[in-house]
Protein backbone atom coordinates (compact mmCIF):
# COMPACT_ATOMS: atom_id res chain seq x y z
CA UNK A 1 0.00 0.00 0.00
CA UNK A 2 0.84 3.47 -0.99
CA UNK A 3 -0.20 6.46 1.58
CA UNK A 4 0.25 9.90 2.28
CA UNK A 5 -0.76 9.99 5.84
CA UNK A 6 -1.06 7.87 8.82
CA UNK A 7 -2.45 8.08 12.09
CA UNK A 8 -1.10 9.54 14.85
CA UNK A 9 0.28 12.16 12.52
CA UNK A 10 -2.73 13.09 10.08
CA UNK A 11 -4.01 16.19 8.28
CA UNK A 12 -7.45 15.14 7.68
CA UNK A 13 -9.62 12.56 7.23
CA UNK A 14 -7.67 10.19 4.34
CA UNK A 15 -5.39 9.02 7.22
CA UNK A 16 -8.14 7.98 9.00
CA UNK A 17 -9.35 5.76 6.22
CA UNK A 18 -6.25 4.53 5.66
CA UNK A 19 -5.61 2.91 9.01
CA UNK A 20 -9.02 1.97 9.44
CA UNK A 21 -8.93 0.01 6.22
CA UNK A 22 -5.70 -1.63 7.12
CA UNK A 23 -6.71 -2.58 10.48
CA UNK A 24 -9.79 -4.04 8.95
CA UNK A 25 -7.67 -6.26 6.36
CA UNK A 26 -5.59 -7.18 8.71
CA UNK A 27 -8.47 -8.44 11.15
CA UNK A 28 -9.79 -10.54 8.59
CA UNK A 29 -6.69 -12.91 8.72
CA UNK A 30 -4.09 -13.98 6.31
CA UNK A 31 -2.61 -10.48 5.40
CA UNK A 32 0.98 -9.18 5.43
CA UNK A 33 0.61 -5.34 4.55
CA UNK A 34 3.68 -3.09 3.81
CA UNK A 35 2.17 0.41 4.02
CA UNK A 36 4.35 3.02 2.64
CA UNK A 37 4.36 6.70 3.12
CA UNK A 38 6.38 9.56 3.01
CA UNK A 39 7.60 10.16 6.36
CA UNK A 40 6.77 7.69 9.02
CA UNK A 41 7.71 9.49 13.01
CA UNK A 42 8.11 6.39 14.60
CA UNK A 43 5.09 6.56 17.02
CA UNK A 44 2.26 4.38 14.15
CA UNK A 45 0.94 1.60 15.15
CA UNK A 46 2.47 -1.19 13.48
CA UNK A 47 1.57 -4.36 15.06
CA UNK A 48 -1.13 -5.05 11.97
CA UNK A 49 1.04 -3.26 8.99
CA UNK A 50 4.77 -2.97 8.26
CA UNK A 51 5.12 0.57 8.52
CA UNK A 52 7.91 1.70 5.37
CA UNK A 53 9.05 5.91 4.66
CA UNK A 54 10.16 6.54 1.72
CA UNK A 55 12.35 9.50 3.29
CA UNK A 56 14.34 6.44 5.26
CA UNK A 57 14.58 4.48 1.82
CA UNK A 58 17.95 5.15 -0.12
CA UNK A 59 18.17 6.01 -3.90
CA UNK A 60 21.97 6.72 -4.23
CA UNK A 61 24.61 4.10 -2.52
CA UNK A 62 26.07 5.47 0.58
CA UNK A 63 28.77 3.24 2.31
CA UNK A 64 27.59 3.14 5.71
CA UNK A 65 28.21 1.31 9.07
CA UNK A 66 25.41 -0.60 10.54
CA UNK A 67 25.72 1.37 13.84
CA UNK A 68 25.17 4.56 11.94
CA UNK A 69 22.15 3.58 10.52
CA UNK A 70 20.82 2.53 13.62
CA UNK A 71 21.29 5.58 15.12
CA UNK A 72 20.27 8.15 12.12
CA UNK A 73 17.11 5.85 11.30
CA UNK A 74 16.65 2.86 14.00
CA UNK A 75 13.31 4.82 15.39
CA UNK A 76 11.37 3.87 12.06
CA UNK A 77 13.36 1.30 10.01
CA UNK A 78 15.22 -1.63 10.89
CA UNK A 79 18.33 -1.17 9.68
CA UNK A 80 18.26 -4.10 7.63
CA UNK A 81 15.97 -3.19 5.74
CA UNK A 82 17.45 -0.08 4.91
CA UNK A 83 20.16 -2.55 3.11
CA UNK A 84 17.71 -4.81 1.59
CA UNK A 85 16.50 -1.18 -0.36
CA UNK A 86 20.07 -0.40 -1.06
CA UNK A 87 20.69 -3.57 -2.68
CA UNK A 88 18.06 -2.56 -5.30
CA UNK A 89 18.80 1.22 -6.63
CA UNK A 90 17.90 1.03 -9.99
CA UNK A 91 19.54 4.12 -11.56
CA UNK A 92 21.87 6.80 -10.77
CA UNK A 93 20.16 9.61 -8.87
CA UNK A 94 23.25 11.37 -8.16
CA UNK A 95 21.78 14.69 -9.41
CA UNK A 96 18.95 14.36 -7.08
CA UNK A 97 19.37 15.80 -3.03
CA UNK A 98 19.58 13.05 -1.11
CA UNK A 99 21.04 13.06 2.64
CA UNK A 100 23.90 11.32 4.12
CA UNK A 101 22.17 7.90 3.75
CA UNK A 102 21.68 8.51 0.13
CA UNK A 103 17.87 9.28 1.01
CA UNK A 104 15.27 12.20 0.01
CA UNK A 105 13.91 14.12 2.32
CA UNK A 106 9.86 14.15 2.69
CA UNK A 107 7.92 16.73 4.52
CA UNK A 108 5.74 14.04 5.78
CA UNK A 109 2.46 16.91 4.61
CA UNK A 110 1.24 19.09 2.00
CA UNK A 111 4.17 21.48 0.71
CA UNK A 112 4.15 24.06 -1.83
CA UNK A 113 6.43 21.92 -3.80
CA UNK A 114 3.72 18.90 -3.72
CA UNK A 115 4.61 18.02 -7.06
CA UNK A 116 7.82 17.73 -6.44
CA UNK A 117 7.59 15.56 -3.51
CA UNK A 118 5.44 13.08 -5.48
CA UNK A 119 7.26 12.86 -8.28
CA UNK A 120 10.22 11.39 -5.79
CA UNK A 121 7.96 9.31 -4.02
CA UNK A 122 7.20 7.31 -7.41
CA UNK A 123 11.16 7.37 -7.72
CA UNK A 124 11.61 5.89 -3.94
CA UNK A 125 8.36 3.14 -4.97
CA UNK A 126 10.59 1.66 -7.84
CA UNK A 127 13.33 0.46 -5.02
CA UNK A 128 10.33 -0.55 -2.57
CA UNK A 129 9.06 -2.60 -5.46
CA UNK A 130 11.95 -4.61 -6.38
CA UNK A 131 12.79 -5.04 -2.85
CA UNK A 132 9.59 -5.91 -1.00
CA UNK A 133 7.48 -8.72 -2.65
CA UNK A 134 3.55 -8.32 -3.00
CA UNK A 135 0.62 -9.68 -4.78
CA UNK A 136 -0.97 -6.51 -5.49
CA UNK A 137 -0.04 -2.68 -5.39
CA UNK A 138 -2.63 -0.67 -3.14
CA UNK A 139 -2.85 3.14 -3.78
CA UNK A 140 -4.22 5.46 -1.59
CA UNK A 141 -5.69 9.09 -3.69
CA UNK A 142 -4.49 10.90 -6.15
CA UNK A 143 -0.62 11.91 -4.33
CA UNK A 144 0.63 7.62 -4.42
CA UNK A 145 -0.61 7.14 -8.06
CA UNK A 146 2.31 7.56 -9.66
CA UNK A 147 3.88 5.32 -7.21
CA UNK A 148 1.64 2.65 -7.83
CA UNK A 149 1.55 2.68 -11.13
CA UNK A 150 6.01 2.81 -11.42
CA UNK A 151 5.94 -0.15 -9.09
CA UNK A 152 3.04 -1.86 -11.12
CA UNK A 153 5.51 -1.64 -13.94
CA UNK A 154 8.49 -2.88 -12.07
CA UNK A 155 6.76 -6.14 -10.36
CA UNK A 156 3.79 -6.64 -13.49
CA UNK A 157 1.37 -7.29 -10.56
CA UNK A 158 -1.94 -5.70 -9.90
CA UNK A 159 -3.05 -2.02 -9.32
CA UNK A 160 -6.11 -0.97 -7.18
CA UNK A 161 -6.74 2.63 -6.44
CA UNK A 162 -8.52 3.77 -3.59
CA UNK A 163 -10.32 7.40 -4.41
CA UNK A 164 -10.59 9.04 -1.10
CA UNK A 165 -11.79 12.35 -3.42
CA UNK A 166 -11.57 13.91 -6.40
CA UNK A 167 -10.14 17.33 -7.77
CA UNK A 168 -13.75 17.70 -8.66
CA UNK A 169 -14.92 17.83 -4.76
CA UNK A 170 -11.82 19.67 -3.74
CA UNK A 171 -12.58 22.34 -6.46
CA UNK A 172 -16.38 22.66 -6.77
CA UNK A 173 -15.67 22.24 -10.11
CA UNK A 174 -13.01 24.45 -10.83
CA UNK A 175 -10.15 21.58 -11.65
CA UNK A 176 -6.78 21.93 -11.84
CA UNK A 177 -5.69 20.07 -14.55
CA UNK A 178 -2.52 18.57 -13.43
CA UNK A 179 -4.10 17.31 -10.69
CA UNK A 180 -6.91 15.92 -13.27
CA UNK A 181 -4.29 14.41 -15.57
CA UNK A 182 -2.58 12.27 -12.47
CA UNK A 183 -5.94 10.91 -11.34
CA UNK A 184 -6.66 9.96 -14.69
CA UNK A 185 -3.71 8.20 -15.38
CA UNK A 186 -4.46 6.41 -12.22
CA UNK A 187 -7.27 5.34 -13.19
CA UNK A 188 -6.38 4.23 -16.82
CA UNK A 189 -3.80 2.42 -15.51
CA UNK A 190 -5.69 0.61 -12.47
CA UNK A 191 -6.62 -2.89 -12.96
CA UNK A 192 -9.51 -1.91 -10.35
CA UNK A 193 -10.91 1.60 -8.61
CA UNK A 194 -12.34 1.71 -5.12
CA UNK A 195 -14.62 4.99 -4.23
CA UNK A 196 -15.77 5.39 -1.09
CA UNK A 197 -19.17 6.40 -1.75
CA UNK A 198 -21.14 5.78 -4.96
CA UNK A 199 -21.58 9.55 -5.14
CA UNK A 200 -17.64 9.47 -6.10
CA UNK A 201 -18.46 6.40 -8.41
CA UNK A 202 -20.41 8.45 -10.77
CA UNK A 203 -17.83 11.30 -10.83
CA UNK A 204 -15.05 8.35 -12.03
CA UNK A 205 -17.45 7.21 -14.56
CA UNK A 206 -18.53 10.19 -15.73
CA UNK A 207 -15.80 12.59 -15.30
CA UNK A 208 -12.61 10.51 -15.98
CA UNK A 209 -13.97 8.39 -18.81
CA UNK A 210 -13.77 5.25 -16.58
CA UNK A 211 -15.38 1.24 -17.21
CA UNK A 212 -18.17 1.16 -14.28
CA UNK A 213 -17.54 -2.61 -14.16
CA UNK A 214 -13.68 -1.53 -13.11
CA UNK A 215 -15.24 0.70 -10.68
CA UNK A 216 -16.13 -0.89 -6.92
CA UNK A 217 -17.75 1.13 -3.87
CA UNK A 218 -16.47 0.20 -0.54
CA UNK A 219 -18.13 2.65 1.77
CA UNK A 220 -15.66 3.96 5.02
CA UNK A 221 -16.04 3.02 8.64
CA UNK A 222 -14.88 3.90 12.19
CA UNK A 223 -13.05 2.21 14.51
CA UNK A 224 -14.80 1.16 17.82
CA UNK A 225 -14.38 3.62 20.58
CA UNK A 226 -12.04 3.00 23.71
CA UNK A 227 -13.86 3.20 27.31
CA UNK A 228 -11.53 5.94 27.84
CA UNK A 229 -12.90 8.01 24.73
CA UNK A 230 -16.33 6.99 24.95
CA UNK A 231 -16.58 8.29 29.07
CA UNK A 232 -14.79 11.34 28.16
CA UNK A 233 -16.52 14.13 30.25
CA UNK A 234 -16.76 17.85 29.66
CA UNK A 235 -17.33 20.70 31.98
CA UNK A 236 -20.85 22.45 30.50
CA UNK A 237 -22.29 25.45 30.60
CA UNK A 238 -25.69 26.33 30.42
CA UNK A 239 -25.50 26.79 26.28
CA UNK A 240 -26.32 24.29 23.84
CA UNK A 241 -22.81 24.00 21.59
CA UNK A 242 -23.51 22.94 17.58
CA UNK A 243 -20.14 21.88 16.03
CA UNK A 244 -18.82 22.46 12.68
CA UNK A 245 -15.70 20.30 12.74
CA UNK A 246 -13.28 19.71 9.47
CA UNK A 247 -11.01 22.29 7.13
CA UNK A 248 -12.45 25.63 6.43
CA UNK A 249 -12.30 25.08 3.16
CA UNK A 250 -14.35 25.86 -0.37
CA UNK A 251 -15.18 21.89 -0.10
CA UNK A 252 -16.35 22.09 3.09
CA UNK A 253 -18.94 24.45 2.68
CA UNK A 254 -18.37 26.64 5.87
CA UNK A 255 -19.97 29.90 4.73
CA UNK A 256 -23.61 27.58 5.21
CA UNK A 257 -22.77 26.79 8.31
CA UNK A 258 -22.51 30.48 9.38
CA UNK A 259 -25.24 31.61 7.82
CA UNK A 260 -27.48 29.26 9.20
CA UNK A 261 -26.53 29.79 12.96
CA UNK A 262 -26.96 33.36 11.94
CA UNK A 263 -30.62 32.43 12.01
CA UNK A 264 -30.60 30.33 14.49
CA UNK A 265 -29.27 33.20 16.55
CA UNK A 266 -32.12 35.57 15.37
CA UNK A 267 -34.71 32.69 17.15
CA UNK A 268 -32.84 32.01 20.27
CA UNK A 269 -29.70 33.21 21.93
CA UNK A 270 -28.85 29.68 24.22
CA UNK A 271 -26.61 28.50 21.55
CA UNK A 272 -22.63 28.86 20.78
CA UNK A 273 -21.49 27.51 18.01
CA UNK A 274 -17.65 26.24 17.42
CA UNK A 275 -15.54 26.05 13.55
CA UNK A 276 -13.22 23.60 14.91
CA UNK A 277 -10.61 23.33 12.10
CA UNK A 278 -8.56 25.12 10.18
CA UNK A 279 -7.97 26.39 6.18
CA UNK A 280 -7.84 28.93 3.33
CA UNK A 281 -11.11 30.46 4.35
CA UNK A 282 -10.90 30.57 8.74
CA UNK A 283 -10.32 34.25 7.84
CA UNK A 284 -13.34 34.84 5.44
CA UNK A 285 -15.23 33.10 8.09
CA UNK A 286 -14.03 35.14 10.73
CA UNK A 287 -15.11 38.09 9.26
CA UNK A 288 -18.34 36.58 8.00
CA UNK A 289 -19.30 35.84 11.35
CA UNK A 290 -18.22 39.36 12.56
CA UNK A 291 -20.18 40.92 9.77
CA UNK A 292 -23.60 39.14 10.92
CA UNK A 293 -22.76 40.32 14.35
CA UNK A 294 -22.70 36.83 15.91
CA UNK A 295 -18.91 36.83 17.12
CA UNK A 296 -19.76 37.13 20.34
CA UNK A 297 -21.40 33.60 20.01
CA UNK A 298 -18.93 32.21 17.67
CA UNK A 299 -15.39 30.37 18.45
CA UNK A 300 -12.59 29.27 16.32
CA UNK A 301 -10.67 26.68 17.60
CA UNK A 302 -7.99 25.96 15.24
CA UNK A 303 -6.92 22.58 14.06
CA UNK A 304 -7.74 19.84 16.45
CA UNK A 305 -6.10 16.20 16.14
CA UNK A 306 -6.82 13.13 18.38
CA UNK A 307 -8.11 13.43 22.08
CA UNK A 308 -8.84 16.74 21.31
CA UNK A 309 -11.86 16.15 18.39
CA UNK A 310 -13.60 13.59 21.13
CA UNK A 311 -12.97 16.01 23.80
CA UNK A 312 -14.55 18.93 21.12
CA UNK A 313 -17.74 16.26 20.27
CA UNK A 314 -18.01 15.24 23.66
CA UNK A 315 -18.74 19.11 24.65
CA UNK A 316 -21.35 19.33 21.33
CA UNK A 317 -24.99 18.94 21.31
CA UNK A 318 -25.15 19.17 17.76
CA UNK A 319 -22.76 18.08 14.86
CA UNK A 320 -23.01 19.79 11.50
CA UNK A 321 -21.20 18.55 7.97
CA UNK A 322 -22.44 21.34 5.63
CA UNK A 323 -20.02 20.11 2.65
CA UNK A 324 -20.96 21.19 -0.58
CA UNK A 325 -19.13 17.68 -2.16
CA UNK A 326 -17.85 15.11 0.13
CA UNK A 327 -17.19 12.17 -1.12
CA UNK A 328 -17.76 10.60 2.31
CA UNK A 329 -16.92 12.68 5.11
CA UNK A 330 -15.75 10.22 8.43
CA UNK A 331 -16.58 12.97 11.01
CA UNK A 332 -20.29 12.69 11.08
CA UNK A 333 -19.80 8.69 12.30
CA UNK A 334 -17.78 10.03 14.69
CA UNK A 335 -20.29 12.16 16.17
CA UNK A 336 -22.30 9.68 16.62
CA UNK A 337 -20.04 7.31 18.07
CA UNK A 338 -19.77 9.45 21.41
CA UNK A 339 -23.85 10.13 21.06
CA UNK A 340 -23.92 13.67 19.52
CA UNK A 341 -26.98 13.58 17.00
CA UNK A 342 -25.64 15.40 13.25
CA UNK A 343 -26.90 17.15 10.80
CA UNK A 344 -25.31 16.35 7.22
CA UNK A 345 -25.17 17.62 3.37
CA UNK A 346 -27.26 15.51 1.06
CA UNK A 347 -24.33 16.04 -1.26
CA UNK A 348 -22.18 13.35 1.03
CA UNK A 349 -21.11 10.19 0.72
CA UNK A 350 -22.03 8.94 4.02
CA UNK A 351 -25.72 9.86 3.78
CA UNK A 352 -25.74 7.02 1.30
CA UNK A 353 -25.37 4.65 4.48
CA UNK A 354 -26.98 7.09 7.29
CA UNK A 355 -30.24 6.72 8.55
CA UNK A 356 -30.35 8.51 12.22
CA UNK A 357 -29.26 11.91 10.78
CA UNK A 358 -30.94 14.79 9.46
CA UNK A 359 -29.99 15.38 5.93
CA UNK A 360 -30.26 18.88 3.98
CA UNK A 361 -29.17 20.25 0.66
CA UNK A 362 -25.79 22.31 1.29
CA UNK A 363 -27.15 25.30 -0.23
CA UNK A 364 -30.77 25.39 1.39
CA UNK A 365 -29.35 27.42 4.76
CA UNK A 366 -33.05 27.53 6.17
CA UNK A 367 -33.37 23.75 6.24
CA UNK A 368 -30.02 23.40 8.09
CA UNK A 369 -30.96 26.31 10.57
CA UNK A 370 -34.63 24.86 11.32
CA UNK A 371 -32.82 21.60 12.00
CA UNK A 372 -30.16 22.76 14.22
CA UNK A 373 -32.85 25.20 16.36
CA UNK A 374 -35.15 21.81 16.17
CA UNK A 375 -31.97 19.44 17.80
CA UNK A 376 -31.27 22.02 20.79
CA UNK A 377 -35.11 22.61 21.14
CA UNK A 378 -37.04 19.77 21.42
CA UNK A 379 -35.42 16.57 23.53
CA UNK A 380 -37.31 13.73 22.20
CA UNK A 381 -36.18 14.59 18.75
CA UNK A 382 -32.32 14.62 19.88
CA UNK A 383 -32.54 11.99 22.35
CA UNK A 384 -34.09 9.73 19.40
CA UNK A 385 -31.03 10.66 17.09
CA UNK A 386 -28.60 10.07 20.25
CA UNK A 387 -30.15 6.69 20.67
CA UNK A 388 -30.84 5.12 17.35
CA UNK A 389 -27.14 6.90 16.20
CA UNK A 390 -25.56 4.89 18.63
CA UNK A 391 -27.33 1.70 17.30
CA UNK A 392 -26.66 2.30 13.97
CA UNK A 393 -22.84 3.37 14.26
CA UNK A 394 -22.11 0.22 15.58
CA UNK A 395 -22.94 -1.91 12.77
CA UNK A 396 -20.30 0.23 10.65
CA UNK A 397 -17.36 -1.92 10.79
CA UNK A 398 -14.05 -1.20 9.32
CA UNK A 399 -13.57 -5.22 9.27
CA UNK A 400 -16.77 -5.36 6.55
CA UNK A 401 -15.04 -2.63 4.16
CA UNK A 402 -11.91 -4.27 4.39
CA UNK A 403 -13.63 -8.26 3.47
CA UNK A 404 -14.88 -6.37 0.32
CA UNK A 405 -11.28 -4.78 -0.19
CA UNK A 406 -9.88 -8.24 -0.25
CA UNK A 407 -12.30 -10.17 -2.39
CA UNK A 408 -11.68 -6.97 -4.89
CA UNK A 409 -8.04 -8.52 -4.52
CA UNK A 410 -9.14 -11.71 -5.04
CA UNK A 411 -10.59 -10.46 -8.19
CA UNK A 412 -7.89 -8.99 -9.86
CA UNK A 413 -5.30 -11.73 -8.79
CA UNK A 414 -7.02 -14.31 -10.78
CA UNK A 415 -8.03 -12.26 -13.69
CA UNK A 416 -3.77 -11.64 -14.19
CA UNK A 417 -3.47 -15.60 -14.07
Amino acid sequence: MFGWEFPPHILGGLGTASYGLTKGMWENGDMDITFVIPKPWGDEDRHFAHILGANSTPVVWRDVNWDYVQNRIGNVMDPQTYYDLRDHIYADFNYMRTNDLGCIEFSGRYPDNLLEEINNYSIVAGVIARTVPCDVIHSHDWLTYPAGIHAKQVTGKPLVIHVHATDFDRSRGNVNPTVYGIERDGMNNADHIITVSELTRRTVIEKYGQDPAKVTTVHNAVEPLSDEIRNIKMPRGKDKVITFLGRITMQKGPEYFVEAASMVLHKTHNVRFVMAGSGDMMEKMIRLAADRDIADRFHFTGFLKGRQVYEMLADSDVYVMPSVSEPFGISPLEAMQMGVPSIISKQSGCAEILENVIKVDYWDVHAMADAMFALVNYPALHNHLRDNGLAEIDTIQWKKAGAKVINIYNQVINNRK
